[in-house]
């Protein structure tokens, strides 16, 4: 009993010592609250300015959907922007399963890749969607076309030209991107049905590296293929596997298409490329193929040097083919 007694006081002249020096503060007030659950983001804007001006608005909540967690984008915007500007989407690969806004490829600094890009006159918007194991096809390409129609119906808020967008996207993000260019124009689908009056058709696509057939796809990534669509192949239903295949949905109205892919591809062959290529042209859809010698997925090749070396020369074709299709650029 002493000895607590003896703590007691020891604190309080503690404690009375701290106030004499002004290290006692006051109670903090009381946190607000609203009457009914509070469900917003107090911090909704993240945004950084880079070392080349550009601002990034990190982490956009483009679709809430109950059950799921909220799916986001990062949103790429030069420093000097006069009018509306054209936008590009990035999507991300990782076999449906995995990967983020930030990456690609053997690029150690994506985010800096995109801003380069954006320099150039560009809203770049790189996405995330759900993954095969959140929920299978076809909500990833839902949830592409939502954010699709988030970015026009937001183009005022966002400084974009909604009649200027493209799509961009490498291995299973290649897949997604060559979706979504060559199927849109129908009504809102899947759970996210928002901004039904905005037009998820864009005006160019480009692919690094993807998978546009899955009927002629060889069994190299076979389970990332069947929780993707969420079946196994080859019984999966003939129409899942077609309306998940960007190949099938080839018509004389789509916009141009940039495929690049390498010769050394053991993920996803080289073939697949070719395969839309081929089926383009036959529809009379302006096409760019390019076949880099000597590397394979994600432009890994046998040395640090020609990976990167092949890395940036798709970087550079893709960005000239964006100049080319939305600013008229030679």
């Amino acid at each position: 009993m002493q000895r607590r007694i003896a703590l007691s006081l020891g604190l309080a002249s503690g404690l009375a010592l701290l106030a004499a020096h002004g290290q006692v503060h006051a109670q903090s007030p009381s946190p607000a609250t609203a009457p009914e659950p509070a469900l917003g983001d107090p911090m909704p804007d993240r945004i950084l300015t880079l070392a080349n001006g550009v601002t990034v608005n990190a982490d956009i909540a483009y679709s809430v959907i109950p059950g799921y967690r909220p799916i986001i984008l990062d949103l790429y915007r030069p420093a000097a922007q006069a009018g509306p500007l054209p936008l590009i989407l990035y999507i991300h690969g990782g076999g449906w399963a995995n990967g983020h806004t930030r990456q690609s490829g053997a690029f150690s600094d994506f985010p800096a890749v995109l801003a380069d890009l954006s320099a150039r006159g560009y809203v770049v918007a790189s996405l995330e969607y759900r993954l095969s194991k959140e929920a299978p096809f076809p909500a990833a390409i839902d949830d592409v076309r939502t954010a699709i129609r988030f970015l026009r119906a937001n183009a005022a808020r966002f400084g974009l030209d909604g009649g200027k967008v493209a799509v961009w996207g490498g291995s299973a993000g290649g897949q997604l991107a060559a979706l979504a260019a060559l199927q849109c124009g129908g009504a809102p689908t899947g759970e996210d049905k928002s901004n039904p009056g905005q037009s998820d058709c864009m005006q160019a696509g480009a692919g690094w590296y993807g998978v546009y057939d899955f009927a002629t796809m060889p069994q190299a990534i076979a389970g990332a293929e069947n929780a993707y669509l969420d079946c196994v192949k080859p019984d999966c239903p003939a129409d899942r596997v077609r309306a998940a295949s960007p190949a099938a949905h080839v018509d004389a109205k789509d916009p141009p298409m940039l495929l690049i892919h390498g010769t050394d591809d053991k993920v996803v062959p080289a073939a697949q490329s070719q395969q839309l290529a081929a089926t383009l042209k036959a529809a009379h859809v302006p096409v760019t193929l390019e076949i880099i010698p000597g590397v394979g997925h994600s432009w890994i090749g046998a040395d640090a040097a020609a990976t990167r070396a092949a890395s940036l020369r798709a970087l550079d074709l893709t960005f000239r083919f964006f100049d080319t299709q939305l600013k008229g650029r030679k």
